[in-house]
């Protein structure tokens, strides 16, 4: 079974102090999670100060975004290489906000993978599709596009070391969520296109985490869904007992899941 990784995207929030404030409250509240992986991704300015915490409680690091340069002049941008000072685990790529508030491409979003593997950082890669291109029917063509241009040049042994995350961007920010079975459908597609371009062992190990308006509401639902691994979570990772519910939640759909391929395994014997 894949190991269920739940992870907050604090996007451009908090203070220092509130971010100290959260990743303290986050990690205390991890007692007893044995079964998910949790991280949280804080902006660039705060990882110094959480990278400590996350250090002490267990939690993985990761960043938003990163330039595909290890150093040069390019003002404003953060390398791999910064990252890896603060021991950083993850790193968000080819998030919708980039893509179309920052006009990144397919092309940028592949040599972020190739600069972000070879720092020895996870990437977090991102794909979905918009509502206009789910309403015309081209939801599935647009995910294969935006998976095989990202993954372009990458060995399988490469791609084993990411976690994929589709995120529908007509649900991000919006409170509106793609259904359990929707978003099965989807990521069930994803790993058919992994086994199709590599092998249907990767297929089977890569985790595939969903997001767009995560809540504790919603997470025991989706998270009962064979294909769906995890959560990358926005706005409720901004609220630790929010963000700990999903989490609570994740490892109740994991155990669930547990025991359904235990009676299965009994039920052949």
């Amino acid at each position: 079974m894949r190991k269920p990784i739940v992870v907050g995207n604090w996007k451009m929030n908090t203070t220092l102090a509130s971010a100290r404030a959260l990743a303290e409250k986050i990690g205390d509240g991890l007692r007893g999670v044995s079964q998910v992986e949790v991280g949280v991704c804080p902006p660039f300015v705060y990882m110094a100060a959480i990278s400590e915490i996350a250090k002490k409680k267990g939690l993985a690091l990761g960043a938003q975004n990163m330039y595909h340069e290890k150093a040069g002049a390019f003002t404003g941008e953060v390398s791999p290489l910064m990252l890896k000072d603060f021991s950083c685990d993850y790193c968000i790529l080819g998030h919708s906000e980039r893509r179309s508030l920052f006009g990144e491409t397919d092309e940028m979003v592949n040599r972020k993978l190739h600069s972000c593997l070879d720092a020895g950082i996870a990437p977090i890669f991102c794909v979905g599709e918009l509502l206009s291109e789910r309403e015309r029917g081209l939801a599935k063509e647009v995910v294969r596009r935006q998976v095989s241009k990202g993954l372009e040049g990458m060995a399988e042994g490469d791609v084993r070391r990411l976690v994929f995350a589709y995120e529908p961007v007509w649900a991000i920010g919006t409170g509106r969520t793609a259904t359990a079975s929707q978003a099965q459908e989807m990521h069930e597609f994803i790993r058919s296109l992994l086994a199709e371009i590599y092998s249907p062992n990767l297929a089977r190990s890569v985790r595939i985490q969903y997001g767009g308006s995560v809540k504790p509401e919603n997470t025991l639902e989706l998270m009962k869904e064979p294909d769906i691994d995890g959560l990358l979570v926005g706005g409720a990772s901004l609220d630790a007992e929010s963000f700990l519910k999903i989490v609570a939640h994740a490892q109740a759909a994991y155990e669930f899941k547990l025991s359904s391929q235990g009676r299965e395994g009994k039920k052949r014997c």
